[in-house]
């Protein structure tokens, strides 16, 4: 190995710590993707009864997480996994297109814009001043009650 490092360890930094067990950190990985893969079935299967084209759903699922989670490695250098929300996939589908007659083209738009929305109030560290607003023990409270709530 050179002085300036492999491209590999360039790009994960974590690779360069001589503590890392290879073979843990695969476990820990396949892990990680067979606890996330139902996504890959699920949020299809839930979207396409908006009228959305269901292999196109199954594409989308698979790139949204796979670019997140190699975004979240590359940019973060964290180890956090990524994927799409079944919670706010369930709301999209079943109360804004099917309940209350929205199209999914029309949701999928206001999602959209919500997303920018968001990303400007990040730029603008408005998002971390509400964050910041919320009182510790109140944070605690509810990890706490999702935890439970997935137990």
């Amino acid at each position: 190995m050179n002085q300036n490092g492999t491209f590999m360890q360039k790009l994960f930094p974590i690779l360069t710590n001589k503590e890392i067990d290879k073979k843990t950190e695969m476990m820990a990985g396949l892990t990680t993707f067979l606890t996330m893969a139902y996504i890959i079935a699920v949020n299809p299967s839930i979207l396409s009864e908006t009228g959305m084209p269901a292999g196109a759903l199954v594409t989308s699922t698979c790139l949204g997480a796979a670019i997140g989670c190699f975004l979240m490695a590359i940019l973060a250098n964290m180890p956090f996994a990524l994927a799409s929300g079944m919670g706010l996939n369930a709301y999209f589908a079943y109360t804004v297109v099917i309940g209350m007659g929205v199209s999914w083209h029309i949701a999928l738009t206001a999602v959209f814009v919500e997303g920018i929305i968001f990303i400007i109030l990040s730029l603008f560290k408005v998002r971390e001043a509400v964050v910041n607003a919320i009182p510790k023990n109140l944070k605690i409270a509810v990890s706490g009650g999702i935890g439970l709530f997935i137990a």
